[in-house]
């Protein structure tokens, strides 16, 4: 690990060296920082090259931008390791880095490595990383696999063999032996190999013959706990003049478990027997071995180690012990629930807004990267949430305002789907369905309510206190001139009584 944050640190100051002066660099950076997504490098044929000794063979990686922005400057490059003892090829210049420019969004850009391998190197997978940075630091970092192939073991120079005849195999850098052996790309599947040895101490006329794995194969190709298996071993006999017979594979698993009631090998034959028997194999020549495994349900997503120990016995029926190792990965399927929706409110209409909530419960052992949820529907807009990451034994809240697009006829299906990623980016989606109504909006009803009381408001009341003074100003006028006039009767008579009484008074 120090190794790689080593070498990408080189790679980001090789990088930032070339573009230290590139004007703009500080606000590239920031907008950087916002984009969503994330930069991807993959094998282009997508699969795993195997190379021979001293062969020169070309590797093509392709490099996509998914992100929401266009990156500068960008770099690829592999991990040669500490002192190269893990790297299986000559090492023929300084800098393997290679620049391929700027990437817009969504765009893909081909980068090609020619290496030669090394002609020490055994039969093995190797580990190879490589990492993807540019002048805004390191954007990825991805491992790959590659096979490698002996050289012929008439090619191999003198020193072969150790003093017992056994002969010897470089896996890493390192030496092998007798029963001392490295397991080789234990944290991604491979296999290894041991020395052999004649049993009980007896010697043979010339060197042992040899049986080594040379690659392995599962049925199906990813291992699921819980689940059945058929595990194929191929092996070769690596003596060119001797056949080897009457062979006898024992295979051990680790035990896996916290306690006693849990603990149990992490492999089990479903057939009961761990032992494989092999008539023989010929000299130079090559067999298969298979053997059908259950994976332990509560394993977690990682390599497993297998001990395979061999016995068989040479043309002079003189018995031999190996040893060997495949390493087998075993992913964990994603389980998780979905709690009920709530839904807020449960009917609306065309350009409002419903308001969608459930959690989702990560009850598997592996984590959820890249998380996001789409809702789509006839009667709805289409809305995209991006939730991240789910810790196994996590609970992740989904939370999403739906806009009525098209009324529909009653309760209308809108469909949630769930994408996410694993550890290796592999995208898997999971939908859940629930209902909701959307009806018409009012368009003119509403406003002609909304007029009415502004032009009742605005004229009624003048209108009214216009009429209602000018009847009273009319009341008065009359109630006034009929006063009068009643005055003036009255009057006029109290007139004409005095004149009547007047002569009679005039008379006394």
């Amino acid at each position: 690990m120090k190794t790689w944050k080593k070498a990408a640190a080189v790679l980001f100051s090789a990088v930032l060296a070339g573009s230290a002066l590139m004007p703009g660099l500080a606000s590239h950076a920031a907008e950087t920082g916002k984009k969503a997504g994330k930069v991807s490098i993959v094998s282009k044929e997508n699969t795993v090259p195997t190379y021979q000794a001293g062969e020169s063979r070309e590797w093509v990686l392709t490099v996509t931008n998914e992100t929401s922005a266009p990156i500068e400057q960008i770099a690829v490059a592999p991990d040669l390791g500490e002192g190269g003892q893990d790297w299986p090829f000559q090492t023929q210049v300084q800098d393997y880095r290679q620049e391929i420019g700027s990437l817009q969004p969504g765009e893909a850009r081909d980068v090609a490595f020619t290496f030669v391998q090394r002609e020490d190197v055994p039969t093995a997978r190797y580990t190879i990383r490589f990492l993807v940075a540019s002048a805004d630091g390191v954007l990825t970092e991805k491992k790959f696999y590659v096979n490698t192939t002996a050289k012929p073991e008439a090619e191999k120079p003198s020193g072969g063999q150790d003093g017992s005849g056994n002969e010897q195999q470089s896996i890493g850098g390192g030496s092998q032996g007798g029963a001392d052996y490295d397991l080789l790309s234990a944290d991604a599947g491979g296999f290894s190999n041991g020395g052999a040895s004649y049993s009980g101490g007896a010697s043979g006329n010339g060197a042992v013959p040899r049986v080594i794995v040379t690659g392995f194969t599962t049925d199906p190709a990813e291992v699921r706990a819980g689940s059945d298996f058929t595990l194929t071993i191929h092996l070769k006999n690596t003596s060119k003049t001797m056949r080897v017979s009457n062979m006898l594979f024992d295979m051990e698993a680790p035990t896996e478990g916290k306690d006693e009631q849990s603990t149990a090998p992490a492999f089990l034959p479903t057939s009961g027997s761990s032992s494989v028997y092999l008539e023989g194999i010929a000299a130079g020549g090559t067999a298969d071995i298979s053997i059908q495994l259950n994976a332990k349900a509560d394993l977690l997503q990682k390599p497993y180690s297998m001990e395979l120990n061999m016995k068989y016995e040479d043309a002079n029926a003189q018995q031999i012990e190996a040893a060997s190792s495949v390493s087998i990965p075993v992913k964990q399927d994603a389980r998780f629930e979905f709690s009920d929706f709530e839904i807020s409110p449960e009917s609306i209409a065309v350009g409002e807004e419903a308001n969608v909530m459930c959690s989702l419960y990560n009850l598997g052992r592996i984590k959820l990267y890249n998380l996001k949820a789409v809702f789509e529907g006839a009667c709805i807009e289409k809305e995209e949430v991006f939730i991240g990451n789910v810790e196994s034994g996590a609970t992740a809240s989904i939370d999403a305002m739906l806009e009525g697009k098209k009324a529909g006829k009653g309760p209308g299906k809108v469909t949630m789907t769930v994408s996410y990623e694993d550890e290796s980016g592999n995208i898997s989606k999971t939908t859940k369905d629930f209902q909701l109504e959307v009806l018409d909006a009012v368009e003119e009803e509403m406003p002609a309510e909304t007029m009415m009381p502004e032009e009742t408001s605005s004229g009624f009341p003048v209108l009214l206190v216009v009429l209602l003074a000018a009847l009273v100003v009319i009341l008065a006028v009359v109630f006034v001139i009929k006063k009068k006039k009643k005055a003036r009767l009255t009057m006029e008579e109290e007139g004409l009584l005095d004149e009547l009484d007047r002569p009679s008074e005039d008379e006394h």
